[in-house]
């Protein structure tokens, strides 16, 4: 598995999706063949989480090869994570309390033998410890898979939940705040309450082809519990009516200006902000932090390209610069986070997908899967 770290082997790994792939994804999603073969899903959710391609443009190309109706699925899956993101957005307190409660449960097992075992990959359960080292060398799993991993991790292996979404979020490529935070979440059984994923092992039997034997598994734990709840706030997301000729700051999670909703507006400058580990609740791998800087440098290039005046600094650098600037909001997670503690004063520019969508996300994914034809309908 290679992910490369620009926008064209982006755009070029989803038109090969697209046109040999497509078609049977709704049958073979589930299926995880191995990491030396994913055809029969897209891998593009690295360059999602980073936006070096939107939502829109992959439903776009999806659509113009097949229907809404043989296509439902798939732009189903894409708009997940838009969901996430809404979600979270409207309660931006569950983010919050990930770290705080992370940061008291690292110290409580530093030393726990079973906690060194799973990072390790060292436990008595051989797929888990495959899907370790799958996830260090190739900083992705399969999404299925991830659901096992965060079942074994939380109900067999007895491991608090957001240290596994933290190891996650060290390596996967694609790892987002409200992605990963919530999906953790959700097998537990407390984003929604009751109700956890327990992994079998006939499930991981039949959708790994048989890859694995003798997978002895807890399938009968009950949830986890939790005495919070989180109303969901009543935001709205606005942009400027008149956008002045400001600087504009670019985080990692927008890495395609030249196709965003701002792309016709004049700025004096935009600055690209590298979020390196020194600002950092939970560190990264080195392997993660390259991946970000390559692609950071590539929207330089691309950017340069049409003559914008481009530099790429620190997100403590942000400070310094002495003239007033917009930002292309950079969703709840550590960039904002770091933005709020050293109170500074941005004006956010929202993309019109997230504007739109983000007014169903106050329920569950069932009823905001109820409005994807308006979303594709709004957009298309």
């Amino acid at each position: 598995m290679e992910f490369g770290t620009s926008r064209a082997s982006a755009v070029e790994k989803l038109n090969k999706f697209v046109d040999k792939n497509l078609f049977e994804y709704s049958k073979l999603r589930n299926f995880d063949y191995g990491p030396k073969n994913r055809s029969n899903i897209s891998c593009l959710s690295p360059y999602i989480t980073h936006g070096v391609i939107t939502e829109l443009e992959l439903i776009k190309r999806s659509l113009n090869k097949f229907s809404f109706s043989k296509n439902e699925k798939f732009i189903q899956e894409i708009l997940w994570r838009t969901y996430w993101k809404g979600w979270l957005e409207l309660r931006p307190n569950v983010w919050t309390d990930f770290l705080n409660e992370l940061k008291k449960i690292r110290e409580e097992f530093r030393e726990n033998n079973n906690y060194k075992n799973a990072i390790e990959g060292t436990t008595n359960i051989e797929c888990f410890n495959e899907w370790v080292n799958e996830l260090k060398n190739n900083n992705y799993l399969h999404n299925h898979t991830r659901m096992w991993f965060a079942s074994i991790w939380t109900f067999t292996l007895e491991l608090p939940w957001q240290l596994g979404a933290e190891f996650f979020i060290k390596h996967l490529y694609d790892g987002d705040a409200a992605a990963n935070t919530l999906g953790w979440r959700w097998v537990a059984g407390i984003q929604t309450q009751g109700k956890n994923y327990l992994a079998s092992e006939w499930n991981i039997k039949k959708f790994t082809n048989n890859r694995f034997a003798n997978i002895k598994l807890n399938e009968n734990a009950p949830p986890k519990t939790s005495d919070k709840t989180y109303a969901a706030l009543k935001l709205e997301f606005k942009n400027p009516q008149n956008l002045e000729e400001k600087n504009l700051l670019i985080f990692e999670n927008n890495l395609s200006f030249e196709i965003s909703d701002f792309k016709n507006q004049k700025f004096k400058k935009v600055f690209l902000i590298s979020n390196k580990n020194k600002n950092r609740t939970i560190e990264l791998s080195e392997k993660l932090v390259k991946f970000k800087s390559e692609l950071i440098e590539d929207q330089k290039k691309r950017l340069e390209k049409k003559s914008i005046n481009c530099e790429i600094i620190d997100l403590s650098e942000i400070q310094n610069i002495n003239e007033t600037y917009y930002g292309l909001y950079p969703t709840v997670g550590e960039n904002l986070d770091f933005i709020n503690t050293n109170n500074l004063k941005i004006e956010f520019l929202h993309r019109k997908l997230d504007q739109f969508s983000w007014q169903y996300c106050n329920k569950g994914f069932f009823n905001f899967k109820n409005y994807i034809p308006k979303i594709i309908t709004t957009f298309n």
